[in-house]
Order: C-alpha cells, then structure tokens, then sequence
C-alpha cells in the first residue's frame, strides 16, 4: 500500500518512504529521513533531518526528532538518530542528533517513551526499554535493553543505566545505575535486586539468589569495590548474569550509585 501524506504534511523530496506509511496533519519530514514500512507519524511531529524509523515505529503529536545536539562544541557535522523497529514515541518527545563523540543517537527495538521525554544527543537506548513521562537525559547517556525508568527521572551526562534495572519516579541520577538493580531518590539510591522485573523475564530462582549474594556482597559489605571483585572471585557462581553484574560494576567509570 502506498504512504498516505495529509495534504498539510511537508515531506523533502530526498526523503525515503516505506510501504503503508502514515504521515498526519502538518507533520514536517526533512532531508535524508528514511520511514519505514508501517510508520504511522502523528499531527504537526517534525523529523529534521538525518533521521531513520524502522518499521512499525509510531509517533506521537509533536515530537520533534533529528534537531541538532545541544552542545556548544557541535560544528554541523552530518549526524543522525536512528529509532528501532516497533518503537513507539508519544507526543511531545525530543531526541536530538549525536555529536562526533558517536556521531549517532539510538534507540532500539520495541520500546516506549512516554509523553516529554528528553534524549540529549549521542544517547543509546537499548531493546524493550520503557521510559515514562517527563524524564530528561543529558548528552551520552547508556540504558541497558529491558530498563525500565519512572516519570520525572532527570539523568546526568555520560550515565549508565543497566539492563533490567528499574528507577523510580522523580529520581535524581548522577552515577551508574548496575544491571539487575532497583533505584530510586534524589539523590538516588539503591534499593536491592529488581526482583519483580527479572521474574517476568524468566530469570530462574537459582540465578535470583546469586544476584542477591553479588548484590549484599558488592553494596550491604563493608568491603569496597576492589575487595568485593576479589571475593566474588572465590565464593560467587559466575554465571552469565552474576559476571554481566560484577563486569558492570568493574567497569563503571562514573562510579555506581550506593
């Protein structure tokens, strides 16, 4: 089926259509934008250029994708913002282009971000990720696939959030948030395993009981982050998801939150 434009949409002559595509009253689509097959983009949503919908993606009113980075060092470098397959954006949304640091913004597959979420440029969002309203990340922001983030949650630069984590509402987060973790605050703070949340995606109980002996040993212990690495050497079951949680916490550069 061929794309159906409302006769008030803009659409640049160099943009990219798929089969089936939806675009309604006064929506702009601006230059090198490639929508793919099924896209359904709401009234008066702007793509400004350098932006890629996979297919299914759904847009909501207003949303305003492609802008250019806020970040005074930008020179107008070719960027983009690339959005995953079944993704959906509801209205009012921004994400802005990546820098030179990624030169891209991402988000991944089958997520959804709800009304006035912020993505500063080169932020990377991964699959199944639900961000709820009004929650603002700054630039080079990291979610895992599965996180799952609470309204008015206002992120800092170059944060990483793990997969399978969950952070309350209104929360403040200015370090890493590990894989696996309940957060909530301002400032933030940990509140054990996402115990609930890992049920649901079939994590086994052998495997729950094990994050919880990393979790106590990494964050209840009086041992800091080096000895706690060298314990878990001897007495943890370094499974796939017991070493993606020790290797989060070893790596982080920002510090984790506490």
């Amino acid at each position: 089926m061929s794309a159906r434009i409302h006769p008030t949409a803009i659409v640049h002559a160099d943009a990219v259509l798929g089969a089936d595509v939806d675009i309604g009253p006064y929506a702009i689509i601006g230059e090198q934008c490639v929508i793919g097959d099924g896209v359904v983009i709401g009234a008066r949503a702007t793509l400004e250029r350098y932006v890629t919908l996979g297919a299914g993606v759904k847009l909501g009113v207003g949303v305003a994708l492609g802008g250019d980075p806020q970040d005074t060092k930008f020179k107008g470098e070719k960027t983009v913002v690339e959005i995953g397959e079944g993704t959906v954006i509801r209205d009012y949304c921004t994400i802005n282009r990546g820098t030179t640091h990624s030169y891209k913004t991402t988000v991944g597959k089958h997520c959804f971000l709800m009304t006035y979420v912020h993505l500063g440029h080169d932020c990377h969002v991964g699959d199944h990720v639900v961000i709820a309203n009004g929650s603002q990340f700054a630039g080079h922001v990291t979610i895992g696939e599965r996180a799952n983030i609470s309204g008015l949650t206002a992120v800092h630069q170059f944060v990483n959030i793990g997969a399978y984590s969950f952070i309350g509402g209104c929360s403040r987060v200015p370090k890493d948030i590990p894989t696996y973790i309940k957060a909530v605050g301002n400032p933030v703070k940990l509140y054990g395993l996402n115990t609930v949340g890992l049920q649901r995606n079939g994590f086994s109980e052998e495997v729950l009981r094990e994050l919880k002996r990393a979790y106590r040993l990494f964050f209840r212990s009086e041992l800091n982050v080096s000895q706690a690495l060298e314990k878990a050497k001897g007495e943890l079951t370094m499974s796939g998801e017991v070493k993606t949680f020790v290797d989060f916490v070893a790596s982080s550069e920002r510090g984790v939150v506490i």
